[in-house]
């Protein structure tokens, strides 16, 4: 008679439990965490350790040495095991494992790899058969019925977050910041065991005009190419590989979920406020006010669209003082807009439907200002024809706020905008 073991109750009531969510296990699932670390306990559970030499053997060890199928197209399995072997995110047998088991509940091979062992006497003697689940004829059954189950489920999780897996199966909040091709980014980082801090965001700079990047977040990836375990100045090196090209980093809050410093951090920052004790996290890139609104994580302006005005073939800020009254005397009915001003464009819907009105990437914006007496109304002027062989003609659009405060920050994220844009050819 097999012997009762709680892990297998446990992880019985686990799989129960995440069916219960309905629809994809995303990494937002409460019972995701708790899940994994059944089955890295099960997988661990009487796994024998050499009796000479330093390295403690962990299940990654079987896991890279199962047998590959004879076919000669490789498996969903083996291409799991050799995504967890060659990633550059995760240093360790423990990092690579749990990154293999988050591919393998996404890929659904996390059965067929234990049914692989169970065929492969070698591999079988990592395990002690009284001790253990997988060396164990009568336990493993009742264990390869709950993978079945668990392979019926959709997981839907981002593959990309694990740079902490060497650490803990806890996940840092994960952002991504797209940013033009620009002089100057406006980051200052600072290199703690491997990690890239941000521990500053200089004033004005790009990053400060993104309100993206905060100080005490982790710069884990730049175009693809993975910061973990940097060497001093290897961010700014990949930076100036490209520059002139569009960026896109990986971000790691500092923060996490619950608004609380994200624990596996807490090291690190403890070293960093050694080197810097000058440094404060930064909690926020700005404050909202009623008049804003998220949209898809963008911050929105809610604005009245008051019209715009032909002003010819000059656009400098010299029209706004002519153009701004025009459009006022003509006295038309205002439309409710919301306002994206973003990385590389500004963008205006509609705010009841969110039809997009206008799209005005910054190149073609010449200039943006506010009128003198009425300080909550802002315009800014656009190439109208940029490709016309005769020279672009500029049109002045006339925006209100909601007050001076609001007004002034919209010009100060556009004339930012256009600034520090930079075009190659």
């Amino acid at each position: 008679m097999a012997r009762k073991e709680p892990l297998l109750s446990a992880l019985k009531g686990g799989v129960l439990r995440l069916r219960e969510g309905g629809g994809p296990c995303t990494d937002a699932s409460p019972h995701l965490t708790s899940l994994c670390q059944l089955l890295e306990s099960i997988l661990r559970k009487g796994l024998r350790q050499p009796s000479w030499g330093f390295r403690r053997r962990d299940y990654w060890h079987w896991l890279e040495q199962l047998p590959t199928e004879d076919s000669s197209r490789p498996t969903p399995l083996s291409i799991s095991i050799q995504k967890a072997g060659r990633c550059e995110k995760v240093q360790t047998a423990q990092g690579r494992g749990r990154y293999f088991l988050r591919l393998a509940l996404q890929g659904k091979v996390l059965a067929a790899a234990v049914r692989q062992l169970a065929q492969a006497p070698r591999l079988l003697e990592f395990y002690d058969p009284v001790t253990s689940i997988l060396g164990n004829e009568d336990l493993l059954e009742p264990f390869l019925s709950l993978l079945l189950v668990v392979t019926e489920m959709d997981f839907s999780l981002d593959l990309q977050n694990c740079s902490f897996l060497d650490e803990s199966w806890l996940l840092p909040v994960c952002i991504t910041y797209e940013t033009v091709p620009c002089r100057v980014l406006g980051m200052v980082l600072r290199y703690v065991d491997g990690r890239v801090f941000v521990t500053e965001v200089l004033p004005e700079s790009q990053a400060e005009v993104d309100e993206v990047v905060l100080a005490g977040d982790i710069l884990d990836e730049i175009n693809g190419c993975s910061l973990r375990n940097a060497y001093n100045g290897q961010a700014g090196a990949v930076l100036q590989k490209l520059k002139g090209q569009p960026l896109s980093l990986r971000l790691l809050r500092w923060w996490w979920h619950d608004g609380r410093v994200y624990e596996p951090l807490l090291p690190y920052l403890k070293v960093l406020k050694e080197k810097e004790p000058q440094f404060q996290l930064q909690c926020s890139p700005r404050c909202e006010g009623q008049t804003r609104r998220l949209q898809g994580g963008r911050l929105l302006y809610n604005l009245q669209y008051l019209g715009q005005t032909r002003v010819g073939k000059y656009g400098g800020k010299e029209v706004l003082e002519q153009a701004i009254p025009a459009v006022l005397e003509r006295h038309l009915a205002a439309q409710e807009v919301l306002c994206d001003v973003r990385e590389a464009e500004v963008l205006v819907r509609e705010k009841t439907s969110s039809k997009l009105l206008c799209r005005h990437p910054y190149p073609t914006i010449s200039c943006v200002g506010r009128c003198l007496d009425r300080s909550h109304i802002f315009a800014f002027c656009v190439a109208a024809s940029p490709e016309s062989p005769d020279g672009s003609t500029f049109d002045c659009l006339v925006f209100a706020a909601s007050s001076e405060q609001e007004c002034e920050e919209i010009i100060r994220r556009i004339a930012a905008g256009f600034k520090h844009t930079e075009w190659f050819v």
